[in-house]
């Protein structure tokens, strides 16, 4: 694993101080491979980064590029506050978007806040080749915008982000002609470590059959 900075853009009402932000990235595996994949951590962060690692490393090992962008710090938040979430993920969403710009395709993996950030990156970005949801809101404004194939993977029993969002985001994808599986998990809020495995195996197979 290696770190590399970009220099993101920042709402100068949301964060004090300068415009700009250096946003360290954490890059896993090859530096040329079939594809890149942009792996976005939940409201958490990198509290549970032994989570994220796994995943990384192991979608790695399929030689994928994976960068984990600690995109928190244009904000300089450790964890997000769910009553700032509204205002702060305009800058968050910003602060991913120069990661990828000399991406040619790429895929997006998102966990429940990083879920949201994905689907809402696909929608701006016409190089997203495919989204994994896992535990994702379904951000607003997205009705009139293209979407790539999604993989959404919820818990049954989710109470932050109930399930009910899972189904949401599959309608709107399907409603755009594009590619949906969704899978229900024994889960209350985020994949438990028995089902982590897995979960990434399942997020393997699809970003090989779209990316």
């Amino acid at each position: 694993m290696d770190r590399r900075h970009f220099v993101a853009g920042a709402g100068a009402t949301i964060v004090a101080g300068p415009t700009r932000a250096s946003v360290a990235v954490d890059r896993f595996g090859p530096s040329a491979s079939g594809g890149s994949v942009i792996l976005l951590y939940g409201s958490g962060g990198l509290t549970n980064s032994g989570r994220y690692q796994f995943a990384a490393n192991t979608i790695a090992g399929a030689r994928y590029n994976v960068l984990l962008p600690r995109y928190f710090e244009a904000t300089g938040d450790r964890r997000a506050r769910y009553g700032e979430i509204k205002n702060k993920f305009p800058v968050w969403l910003e602060a991913i978007e120069p990661i990828t710009a000399e991406t040619p395709r790429f895929a997006v993996v998102g966990f429940s806040l990083g879920g949201a950030l994905a689907l809402a990156l696909a929608a701006r970005d016409r190089r997203v080749r495919a989204v994994v949801d896992f535990f994702g809101f379904l951000p607003p404004g997205l009705e009139q915008a293209s979407l790539p194939p999604t993989l959404i993977v919820h818990g049954d029993a989710a109470r932050v982000v109930p399930a009910s969002n899972a189904g949401a985001i599959e309608r709107l994808v399907k409603s755009k002609g594009a590619l949906s599986e969704a899978t229900s998990i024994p889960a209350k809020d985020m994949v438990s470590l028995a089902s982590w495995p897995d979960a990434i195996a399942r997020t393997q197979v699809f970003l090989r059959e779209n990316l």
